[in-house]
């Protein structure tokens, strides 16, 4: 018993001496193992773990050589290759500030041609939107027509204060076909403004105040003349006799006292609705005496709105395909 008791006691003073004593450096590994793999090692002193070694517990719970970087900052030291790179804050940027430049900034998205100082005093392309051969120019807050592009199709304007279309307005717009001027405040338009544009097919003027008509160019379409306050009296007697692509007039809600006349025989739809028409000739869509005179295309005609009873007039209508809307008795 007291062999045991004795080979107990000198086992135990073994076993705290090996756990007082600290481990030996082991010698680094050959950065190549047997296979010839490369392999990263971390070097904490002379201790390398790695697998042999890896079950061992380091309790760093009592250790008080561990720095509190939250009672000081960090050195600054000169960037290098091995440096991790420096987070930038959500407040920094990374750009370099750019020196304020004088010129305009664009607001727009141009293309084209700039065009010439309009009202505002900028390029029209400033002004207005330009989108190859169109020019957007609604609620610009625009008092006359800007220069345009030689090179513009469609024109709309929309929603301006323009008063008047003066003669060189559309100058050399040989390519011009449409031109939408709703909703301004037009009160007249100098006959050479329009007459001199090859191209024009469209002309847009409802929402004006419009009392008269200007000499308008051969090739016309579309003539949209809506709530203004066209009178007879501002329409020549021959104003629509050469017209003859004309298929679409647009002349309701204005101050006309009669059918204008004579109309092309392209003519498809005539709006004349809420005007002041109390009469007709006989001969406003008929020639009455030849009785040669057939309007095949003629099919919307629009006199609802006006004092006219269409009663009173039936051999005017004896050429049209269709009776046209209005008050019958």
């Amino acid at each position: 018993m007291k062999l045991l008791a004795f080979l107990s006691l000198l086992a135990l003073v073994l076993l705290e001496a090996g756990t007082a004593s600290p481990p030996k450096g082991r010698k680094r590994r050959d950065p190549t193992n047997e296979e010839g793999d490369a392999y990263a090692v971390l070097n904490l002193g002379n201790y390398v773990p790695d697998l042999d070694n890896y079950d061992e517990v380091i309790d760093l719970s009592d250790y008080e050589g561990l720095m509190d970087y939250g009672d000081q900052l960090p050195e600054v030291k000169a960037a290098s290759s091995l440096d991790p790179p420096t987070r930038i804050g959500s407040t920094q940027s990374t750009v370099n500030p750019r020196t304020l430049s004088s010129k305009p900034t664009m607001t727009k998205p141009t293309a084209g041609l700039p065009g010439s100082p309009s009202s505002h005093g900028l390029p029209t392309c400033l002004v207005c939107v330009c989108l190859v051969s169109s020019v957007y120019c609604d609620d610009a807050d625009l008092e006359s027509i800007p220069p345009l592009p030689k090179t513009t199709t469609y024109l709309y304007a929309r929603f301006n204060r323009i008063s008047r279309i003066r003669a060189g307005d559309f100058k050399g717009l040989t390519k011009l076909k449409k031109i939408d001027l709703s909703s301004n405040s037009i009160s007249s338009i100098d006959d050479d403004a329009l007459r001199l544009l090859p191209a024009l097919r469209d002309l847009i003027l409802p929402e004006n105040q419009l009392a008269a008509l200007p000499v308008l160019p051969a090739g016309i379409e579309v003539l949209d003349v809506r709530l203004n306050r066209l009178q007879s009296s501002g329409i020549q007697p021959e104003a629509f006799r050469g017209l003859e692509k004309l298929q679409f007039l647009y002349l309701a809600d204005n101050l006309l006292d009669s059918i204008p006349g004579p109309l092309p025989p392209s003519l498809r739809s005539l709006h004349l609705q809420n005007n002041m028409i109390e009469t007709m000739q006989k001969d406003a869509f008929c020639d009455t005496e030849e009785h040669k005179h057939s309007r095949r295309r003629l099919e919307d005609i629009r006199l609802d709105g006006n004092p006219i009873n269409l009663g009173f007039f039936p051999s005017a209508y004896f050429c049209l395909p269709r009776l046209p809307t209005g008050r019958c008795c």
